[in-house]
């Protein structure tokens, strides 16, 4: 009996054993590694600095230029994120809901982080003397306190801020390009792809800022697709 048990227990450790290398056999190991033309390849994107955009503007007079709002100027996925949840969690119904809009609209910006580029891009607006306009997709609503928090935030003097335009969204037409001819506006910045072709359908510089990995719109968007400048290290 005793010889009888000793071999079963043989015999069922060499198919563990057996079991366990076919599995090590077929399981891709852990750490594939990269090489050196793997890093270094990169998109040819154009890429620029803000200190770069300064530099291609030397000379030239004081202007007009605008900012999309939302992943450009502002991490704003904190209020997106609790409109979803509060009146459609199963869809992006809550896109056309007056309700979102005004709560979004009247203070849950204050929920937003500013994104150091627009610091930095704005604070080089300031200093030659232009004119900021911020030109969203939101709906309007009866009152807005998003002028204010952008004023604020990035402590924009009276004489260079205006309030914000309000372009709303309507399906098969670029609400932004219309009122980037009528404020005469020189350079917009913006994430997503309608941002830049607004700029160009205007004849104007459009100019892409990175859209955070984190951000509730998705998907992200390809940039430097349509061969515009793309800012470095703009993601936040």
């Amino acid at each position: 009996m005793h010889k009888l048990t000793r071999a079963l227990g043989a015999l069922f450790l060499g198919l563990a054993f057996s079991h366990t290398a076919v599995a090590k056999e077929s399981t891709p190991p852990l750490y594939s590694g990269i090489n050196v033309a793997q890093l270094a390849a990169q998109a040819p994107v154009h890429w620029v600095s803000v200190a770069q955009i300064e530099n291609s503007l030397l000379g030239r007079p004081p202007m007009a230029v605008g900012f999309d709002i939302d992943d450009t100027v502002l991490f704003s996925s904190p209020g997106f994120y609790r409109g979803k949840k509060m009146f459609s969690p199963e869809s992006n119904d809550y896109l056309s809901n007056p309700a979102f809009w005004e709560k979004m609209n009247n203070g849950w910006d204050e929920f937003s982080i500013p994104k150091e580029v627009a610091r930095a891009l704005i604070d080089m607006h300031v200093r030659r003397g232009d004119s900021i306009w911020f030109i969203t997709g939101r709906s309007q609503t009866k009152t807005e306190t998003v002028s204010k928090t952008l004023q604020d935030d990035f402590h924009i003097p009276a004489s260079s801020m205006n309030p914000v335009i309000f372009a709303g969204d309507n399906p098969g037409q670029n609400t932004k390009t219309n009122w980037l001819v009528d404020k005469q506006i020189r350079i917009f910045y913006g994430d997503s792809d309608g941002d830049i072709t607004a700029a160009r359908d205007a004849g104007i510089r459009g100019i892409r800022v990175l859209r955070a990995s984190n951000s509730t719109y998705r998907p992200l968007p390809s940039a430097g697709k349509f061969g515009e400048e793309v800012i470095v290290n703009s993601e936040y």
